[in-house]
């Protein structure tokens, strides 16, 4: 599955790097059960559309950009922006590893690694982000700021 889409006026920078082995970083953990089927809950993770609705940690935050190519090696590119238009940044990275309504795992440009699983559990799917923290933020910073993140996916796919 690909997904691309990009709108006038944004460019993401392609500057990546590989995690070297002197690299260590803390693991974070973040999860959500969503009651939607497994097919919605992929579809509305990686269908750039969808991710412009849910992909900010605050409610002063949106992502007014994103596109996504979903396949080992395609690369990922979503700005997120203040509503009042004082700050944004684009969080990009690159796919090596892609496995359809299951698993998806990349590699953003400092190095750090993310992976997103996907449980069918039923009547709910469970989706579980695990992620390299950074190293100028609080560890509980980055796990309520990637959480609400998610809680907005959430919200946006039961919604």
């Amino acid at each position: 599955m690909i997904n691309n889409y990009s709108q006038i006026g944004y460019k993401c920078s392609r500057n990546y790097m590989k995690a070297g082995e002197n690299m260590k970083f803390t693991k974070i953990k973040v999860s959500a059960q969503i009651k939607k089927p497994l097919d919605r809950v992929w579809r509305y993770y990686t269908d750039p559309e969808h991710v412009m609705q849910w992909n900010h940690a605050s409610d002063d935050w949106h992502c007014p950009h994103a596109e996504n190519d979903l396949r080992e090696g395609g690369r990922f590119c979503y700005t997120m922006a203040s509503k009042d238009g004082k700050a944004k940044f684009d969080f990009e990275g690159v796919y090596t590893k892609v496995e359809p309504f299951s698993h998806i795992a990349y590699a953003l440009g400092d190095g750090r690694e993310v992976t997103v699983d996907f449980t069918n559990l039923g009547h709910v799917t469970e989706v579980v982000v695990d992620f390299d923290a950074e190293g100028e933020n609080t560890l509980e910073l980055q796990r309520n700021g990637w959480q609400e993140i998610l809680n907005h996916f959430k919200n946006h796919v039961e919604g």
